[in-house]
């Protein structure tokens, strides 16, 4: 299990990432909106303006102050690393 830092030092499992989107459409505000009152937002922006969210394999909803781009080509990056190791 591999680990990629979303920002502000704080870390995720790569491998339970599911998607990582932009937090503007009405949808992801919604869904945002519903997972605060669940108990199931983790908020790792630090105070700042949350700029992707991260949706997990356990149903958890995670903002970041990073953007989606970054956090995609760390992820991305990780994969092509195992892909080397492997040859």
């Amino acid at each position: 299990m591999r680990f990629i830092n979303i920002g502000f030092g704080n870390m995720i499992a790569s491998n339970r990432v599911v998607l990582v989107v932009y937090p503007d459409s009405a949808p992801i505000k919604r869904l945002i909106s519903e997972q605060k009152d669940s108990g199931r937002l983790i908020d790792v922006s630090c105070g700042r303006r949350t700029r992707s969210v991260i949706i997990t394999d356990s149903d958890y909803i995670i903002l970041s102050a990073l953007a989606a781009e970054t956090i995609s080509a760390r992820i991305e990056g990780e994969y092509e690393d195992e892909e080397e190791e492997d040859e």
